[in-house]
């Protein structure tokens, strides 16, 4: 009776009492339903005299048709008859039996099959005998047998923990594989809660499940549990599955539960998710590290990659003299007998050598790097001491894990790595991680190892980038005109920027060439590209200019000149072989193309007129002076023919005259003052021109106002701007004749120039002028045809010009001892400061200059010895 209590609670429905629920009818669903059983009894005279209603149902027979037959002849085959007839004889005596019977429902579709029954003799009420019989169907009980034994298997040889929990969510039941995980036998897990097997946090969660489960029916599935089996200090994840147990009846009776152990699933789900997120970082390492070419920001770039995504904490140290540009490191030796360097470290850097902290992130607020360096300070020198982990890792270029020191430490593992770059070492990189989070393991080191990796290769670029850009300036700057220049009737002013240390240096230039004749040449080019190649190409351009400025061509001449050089530059030897080269694709493929714009202007003082030729460059600005009390005149773009860039070849070059009046303002430019990503060219060129609408201020604040209005963003592109306003030679500093070709006209030649120079104040340079002038006369009346033009021109040197009709020019010969001329021109290079001839539209000019009394260089007067005597050597 101690087992009746249990279960009438179990049954029990709320309201009930103890007593009513012992007394209280089982419902449908109970084991007798399950096995079916019936009973009838037979009468003293072997005949069926009571007929259940399970009876009914298991022979399929009603008690009318039931009662009053024999059931061995209604129900037993023809050939178990007299067996059944002399069994049911022995019972009717008295004895009891038990067996199997078969049977056959009378008809020929009747049920059929086989019974176990149980008779029991009995007595009527006069004592007679009779039998009851207990019939229960075979086929009903072998199917029981094999559920049982289904189940047993599953539950009891499932490999996967398997728990049966009660409505008052105890355990009845847990299988073996369960047991053997949390250790004990089966039977000692019966009773127990989920707070026996798991921590506080995971047991409640369990048991709410549990209670959810059993209120509402829903399963649950895959429900993640984190514990440890008793006696193991591992952890392990569990995959849980619930869903509510039901009786015959559907009434619920429990929860049954599943659990998987996932601790393998789990660890390489983790290590996937770990895999991903490492390689999620080095593609976002990819896209945002090296997108500048200033060392600390590329340094800056990691660790904003790093923190936190891959650290909590992270700095990254320099070589200083990486910083300041010592890049002096000798080749690695090679050959058989020398001993390698240490891997990754290049030559000329000494692991002891300074350090500079350029960058530090923190995503834990107060809390430094741990070891040596760890209160080192953004832009602070140090060294690591030379045993520590800094030290070895910098030496022997390989990482280094560092644990923390302390259960005060707050970081708990610190990778250092080395930053190598083309087997050399460039700097440092800490990545640190505090308590609380993993500590770092062999993917991490190989991560940070490529991370370092790629940031230094990144600051080398960014290194070398430096190098090539200040050597780059060095050599444009070294080609710029030095100092503020001077031109004869033109106030100049200038202006070059280079582009910043994020953009390469480009290839403009500017230039200002004195020509004979106080005529100054005015040059504005760009070469297109960027980098040390574009500047040699520039500075092999303007040294081109310059030559042939002094040939004395027009500026179509020069220009046409230059597009031949141009050409020639990209090819191995020069313009003849880019020549042929065009004419070969295969080798034009092979030649580098230099393309280069240029604006050539050469200003007359005298005449103020300018001449102006234009190879695809920006258009020239003119801003003529307003008359007295006048609104200022609109700045105006000069249209001169652009033509086609220097190197594209084949087209010819125009030229156009322009007359400059006194205070005229001409300025000449490049694109980077008028162009950018963000301003459209016409945007740029009406700003300059609103810029440059009051001329009248002084040339150098024109200059700055034109730079500080623009929006020329300065830094995209080089910017040179060259500004020249129109002075003019006075009237009284000019002097021009025409004489006719006679021979007299020698000695009028030296009158004239006797009577101008002491207007002028030139009395000491008379002697000299008179005799060079009537040199060069008498070469133009022996060589020459036409007339001839006499001009002296006073600056801040004397020039003075012959002029004649002849093409011809005279060359500069050495006299034989016994020839009684050709010592002229001699006597002209040796007393004069510069001499020259140069085709004009009508024949030629000779010319000679001269420095004033008083000037950096005094005009020499009178010949030596040996100067004379190497006139008849």
């Amino acid at each position: 009776m101690s087992e009746i209590p249990a279960q009438a609670h179990q049954a029990r429905v709320p309201g009930e009492t103890w007593h009513d629920s012992l007394w209280h009818s089982s419902p449908p669903g109970s084991i007798y339903d399950y096995i079916k059983v019936a009973s009838f009894s037979i009468g003293p005279d072997g005949l069926i005299d009571q007929w259940s209603l399970r009876a009914e149902e298991l022979f399929g027979l009603t008690a009318a048709q039931a009662v009053g037959r024999d059931p061995v002849d209604a129900f037993m085959p023809p050939e178990l008859r007299a067996g059944g007839h002399r069994r049911v004889a022995e019972i009717l005596d008295g004895k009891e039996w038990t067996g199997l019977v078969p049977f056959r429902i009378p008809g020929g579709d009747g049920a059929h099959g086989v019974a176990e029954i149980y008779v029991m003799p009995t007595q009527t009420e006069t004592a007679e005998r009779a039998a009851l019989c207990v019939v229960v169907d075979v086929r009903a009980l072998r199917r029981i047998e094999s559920d049982l034994a289904a189940s047993q298997a599953i539950f009891g040889q499932s490999p996967f923990g398997f728990l049966l929990f009660g409505t008052d969510l105890t355990v009845q039941r847990a299988n073996r594989r369960f047991a053997t995980v949390f250790g004990g036998a089966v039977e000692e897990h019966r009773g127990r809660t989920v707070h026996d097997y798991l921590p506080p946090q995971e047991a409640d969660r369990m048991a709410e499940a549990l209670r959810r489960v059993l209120e509402t029916g829903e399963s649950v599935t895959d429900l993640q549990i984190t514990g440890a089996a008793p006696g193991s200090r591992e952890h392990r994840h569990w995959s849980i599955n619930l869903y509510r147990v039901h009786g015959g009846t559907g009434r619920p009776i429990g929860v049954a539960g599943l659990g998987t152990d996932v601790t393998r699933r789990h660890l390489a789900a983790r290590e996937a998710a770990g895999v991903r997120r490492n390689l999620a970082l080095l593609n976002e390492a990819g896209h945002r590290i090296g997108n500048s070419l200033d060392l600390e920001t590329t340094a800056r770039e990691l660790l904003d990659v790093t923190v936190p995504g891959f650290c909590d904490l992270a700095a990254v140290d320099l070589y200083q003299g990486l910083l300041l540009g010592d890049d002096d490191r000798p080749a690695r030796p090679h050959g058989p007998g020398v001993p390698p360097l240490p891997p990754g470290l290049g030559p000329g850097r000494a692991p002891s050598a300074p350090l500079r902290r350029v960058a530090f992130a923190s995503a834990v607020s107060d809390a430094p790097l741990s070891g040596p360096g760890a209160l080192v300070s953004v832009g602070q020198t140090h060294r690591y001491p030379a045993a520590s982990p800094g030290a070895l890792a910098l030496r022997t270029a390989r990482p280094r894990l560092v644990e923390g020191s302390g259960p005060d430490d707050l970081v708990q593992s610190t990778l250092v790595v080395p930053m190598v770059a083309h087997d050399t070492v460039v700097g440092l990189a800490q990545f640190s991680r505090t308590k609380g989070s993993e500590p770092f393991g062999e993917r991490d080191r190989a991560v940070a190892v490529e991370l370092a990796a790629r940031a230094a290769v990144c600051i080398d670029n960014a290194r070398l980038y430096r190098r090539e850009h200040e050597r780059a300036l060095i050599l444009q700057r070294s080609l710029l005109p030095p100092g503020d220049p001077e031109a004869a009737g033109l106030d100049i002013a200038c202006r070059y920027l280079p582009g910043n240390a994020a953009t390469e240096v480009g290839g403009d230039w500017f230039d200002v060439i004195e020509l004979p004749g106080h005529r100054t040449a005015l040059v504005v080019g760009d070469v297109m590209g960027r980098g040390l190649r574009a500047a040699v190409a520039m500075g092999e351009l303007r040294t081109a200019v310059r030559t042939l400025a002094l040939l004395d061509l027009e500026p179509a001449e020069v220009l046409s000149a230059l597009d031949e050089i141009a050409r020639g530059l990209g090819a191995p030897g020069g313009s003849q072989q880019a020549s042929r080269a065009a004419l070969h694709s295969r080798d034009a493929d092979r030649s580098e193309v230099y393309l280069a714009t240029c604006v050539y202007a050469v200003y007359d003082p005298v005449t103020r007129r300018c001449t102006i030729a234009n190879a695809g460059h920006m258009p020239p600005v003119l801003v003529e002076p307003a008359e007295p009390g006048a609104p200022p005149r609109p700045a105006l773009l000069l249209e001169v023919p652009p033509g086609m860039p220097l190197g594209v070849g084949g087209e010819p070059f125009e030229e156009v005259e322009v007359d400059l009046p006194e205070g005229a303002l001409l300025a000449l430019y490049t694109d980077g003052l008028v162009e950018s990503r963000d301003h459209p060219l016409e945007e740029g060129l009406r700003g300059l021109r609103d810029a440059l609408a009051d001329p009248v201020r002084p040339l150098e604040d024109v200059c700055d106002h034109v730079l500080n209005t623009l929006d020329t963003r300065h830094g995209e592109d080089d910017i040179a701007l060259l500004m020249a306003r129109v002075q003019g030679l006075p009237m009284d500093a000019v002097g021009d004749w025409q004489l006719p070709r006679e021979a007299r006209s020698v000695g009028r030649a030296r009158e004239l120039a006797r009577a101008k120079l002491p207007a002028w104040g030139l009395e000491g340079l008379l002697d000299t002028t008179e005799l060079l002038v009537s040199e060069l006369v008498t070469n133009a009346l022996r060589y020459g045809e036409g007339e001839i033009r006499l001009r002296l021109l006073l600056d801040r040197t004397l020039v003075c010009e012959v002029w004649d009709g002849n093409l011809v020019q005279p060359r500069r010969r050495r006299a034989r001892d016994t020839d009684e001329g050709g010592r002229g021109l001699q006597l002209v290079g040796m007393l004069s400061a510069g001499w020259g001839t140069r085709r004009t539209h009508r024949g030629k000019t000779v010319w000679f200059e001269l420095p004033l009394p008083g000037g950096a260089s005094e005009p020499l007067t009178e010949l030596s010895a040996e100067q004379l005597l190497s006139m008849y050597g």
